[in-house]
């Protein structure tokens, strides 16, 4: 076990800096062809995450969360050289293997120099751990001898294996969680005036949308903007919440439910944007998502519009209801149109 953790210390600095980042780089693109200014707009982001170093020690800030390393303190353990040097060293390891014990004969040694072992609730921390058993794995199916090519599958594979964990996230409502009650044009009316009342209830004080603040918070370091997307996330979540519990007619049972469950996705992208600093692979993961549950809000904004039209139902400007179905209209337009995505 010894050897093979010698061999983890002088694979770090290439393993992480290359295949790492360059893995979860890769694997944030892979959604289904975003938007050309959407794709975009994330690629920046992305880039900015994997290569912002607040302390220009060489070590990348979410590197640095995976260390146990201070992002604004080029020399984290005093060790008289940066921490990038340091990690090329093989003097700071992984916080995943902090409390790996190696066992020899005739007792058990734990290193006493190794950094205490991360918290069990980021995604970063996940992943060091997930990463060091495949390491280990890899080296036990291979004898030891891992090319840059297997370090890459590696970080590939555990890669893949936490954004399928998030992918199977359950929906936040089911149909039976859905009150369905009565129907035709008296019913949707009632129904667009309580849904009006429940978003209004849930604003923010953002005027831009969530990837816009994020792109501030990790291109500009504007650490102004993660309350912000704390409120957008809040707002999307407080707004899925409102909607569940309203009583739905049988037309817009469909959509609504549509539309609940992706304001309660995105809500939990947006959630994860805001953990930038402290969990900064469960932003990039999230990156990953936030297409295709941008895109699913989208869709449930266009089927309500449909529904309503289809009900031939006009309400007058001020009336109950009607600043939330022409919300709904105008995202849908949007959305057909490929303009801005957020409701």
């Amino acid at each position: 076990m010894g050897e093979r953790l010698s061999h983890w210390r002088t694979y770090a600095a290439t393993f992480f800096a290359i295949a790492l980042v360059g893995g979860a780089y890769l694997l944030a693109k892979s959604v289904a062809e975003p938007p050309a200014a959407e794709a975009s707009t994330e690629t920046a982001i992305l880039e900015a995450i994997a290569t912002k170093d607040s302390d220009g020690d060489g070590l990348p800030d979410w590197e640095e969360a995976l260390y146990g390393t201070d992002p604004a303190n080029p020399d984290s353990r005093k060790l008289g050289m940066t921490d990038g040097q340091a990690v090329a060293a093989g003097l700071i390891v992984p916080k995943a293997i902090a409390d790996v014990s190696l066992t020899s004969s005739p007792g058990t040694i734990v290193d006493p120099s190794l950094p205490p072992a991360p918290a069990d609730d980021t995604l970063t921390a996940a992943f060091a751990k997930n990463l060091f058993t495949t390491y280990m794995d890899t080296v036990k199916r291979t004898g030891g001898n891992l090319s840059e090519k297997d370090m890459s599958d590696v970080a590939q594979q555990t890669l893949a294996d936490l954004s399928k964990s998030i992918a199977r996230a359950p929906d936040f409502k089911s149909p039976r969680d859905i009150t369905v009650a009565g129907r035709g044009p008296e019913a949707m009316r009632a129904y667009a005036a309580s849904a009006e009342a429940v978003m209004n209830a849930n604003t923010s004080n953002a005027t831009k949308s969530e990837l816009l603040y994020l792109q501030d918070a990790a291109k500009d370091g504007d650490m102004t903007a993660l309350p912000h997307i704390v409120s957008i996330a809040k707002a999307y979540r407080g707004s899925a919440a409102g909607l569940a519990a309203l009583p739905v007619p049988s037309e817009l049972a469909v959509s609504d439910l549509a539309l609940i469950n992706a304001f309660a996705r995105v809500s939990e992208i947006a959630s994860d944007f805001a953990r930038v600093n402290d969990d900064p692979l469960a932003t990039m993961l999230a990156l990953q998502q936030y297409p295709d549950a941008v895109l699913a809000l989208g869709d449930a904004f266009i089927t309500l519009a449909k529904d309503y039209k289809n009900a031939g139902i006009a309400l007058a400007p001020g009336a109950p209801g009607a600043a939330f179905v022409s919300v709904i209209s105008d995202v849908a337009a949007s959305q057909k149109g490929g303009g801005a995505k957020k409701p």
